[in-house]
């Protein structure tokens, strides 16, 4: 039994994790919760997320919840993947930056949007990211004429805002510009996106078929 529990749906954010924890390489155990049968409710799984909510990880009694901090804690307790600047890097402001503009600014973005919210102009102030406008220019001045956000390697930060882009556009709540398309592009080339990705849409229930 490993050390690294790894709680998701494949239909949910634990995608994300599904793609760092390949990127990390170390052995981890998954455990699926279906919503239908009531898992994520459960005293059990309550006691690890009250929030009843996927993804979470448990390693060695460490629980860590939100996709971006279980980002920042894996890329930091297995350094030896280079998924994150060293500490005390010149590097390590812009990661933190781009990685929590993603669990901030983007991720509030994409609700709104999903739920066809408008934030009138004059109220913009009282949310965090603004407007999408100010967003996604922001990310794409950023991304333009680079390979990665931060240094010249790939980190926690791009996965984490790669895959926000990727589900984004694929559902409409982000625009496509060509440099999002580009990079996310590039980032599901990467054997362990290919991986994640495989592993967890093979564990997606197929529609039966009618008899």
């Amino acid at each position: 039994m490993s050390d690294l529990v790894f709680y998701t749906n494949p239909m949910s954010r634990g995608r994300i994790i599904r793609w760092m924890l390949e990127e990390v390489g170390q052995p981890y155990e998954t455990r699926i919760l279906t919503w239908e049968s009531g898992a994520t409710k459960s005293p059990e799984f309550l006691a690890i997320n009250p929030m009843g909510k996927v993804p979470a990880i448990v390693h060695g009694g460490a629980v860590v919840t939100e996709s971006a901090a279980i980002c920042a804690y894996l890329a930091d307790a297995f350094p030896q993947a280079n998924l994150a600047p060293a500490p005390g890097s010149r590097d390590r402001g812009p990661y933190y930056r781009w990685l929590f503009f993603g669990a901030g600014p983007v991720e509030q973005m994409a609700s709104f949007a999903a739920l066809k919210l408008e934030v009138p102009e004059d109220q913009r102030m009282m949310v965090g990211f603004g407007c999408a406008a100010d967003v996604l220019n922001t990310l794409e001045g950023a991304l333009k004429g680079r390979e990665f956000l931060v240094g010249d390697s790939f980190t926690a930060a791009d996965l984490y805002i790669g895959a926000h882009l990727g589900w984004g556009m694929g559902f409409g709540t982000i625009e496509k510009r060509p440099v999002f398309e580009d990079y996310v592009a590039r980032l599901d080339a990467r054997p362990a996106a290919v991986r994640a990705a495989q592993i967890d849409d093979a564990l997606i229930p197929q529609p039966q078929p009618a008899e």
